[in-house]
């Protein structure tokens, strides 16, 4: 789970910090404003400090355990996974990829933990 903390963390500072320029970098589509990127990147540095939180304080109330990134992270890769079948995900070849990849991590994080629950 500590890798998560530092993926989730990482990524969502990105956001915040510089939400335009990660989003080209990555050849994702680049939105008017960075409202929705930079709030994309609270939530998922909430997230790390949710489950930073829970193992550093495990008798601590609230804080999201494996059974919540389970299905946090099933769900933001159902997210990134239809628009890659439905061929909308990104408008370059490195977007695309970066989108798969992101995907195919969290498929792999969630199957991690479901053998750990």
């Amino acid at each position: 789970m500590w890798a998560e903390i530092v993926i989730k963390a990482i990524t969502g500072g990105l956001l915040v910090f510089a939400p335009l320029t990660a989003l080209a970098f990555l050849g994702l589509e680049r939105p008017n404003t960075g409202f929705w990127p930079r709030l994309l990147g609270a939530v998922t540095l909430g997230i790390a400090a949710g489950i930073w939180i829970g193992l550093q304080f495990p008798e601590a109330r609230g804080a999201i355990g494996p059974g919540g990134l389970i299905a946090i992270n099933l769900a933001v890769a159902g997210a990134l996974i239809a628009p890659l079948i439905l061929g909308k995900a990104a408008p370059s070849r490195r977007g695309k990829f970066i989108v798969a990849f992101s995907a195919t991590l969290l498929l792999v994080l969630s199957f991690l933990e479901i053998a750990h629950v």
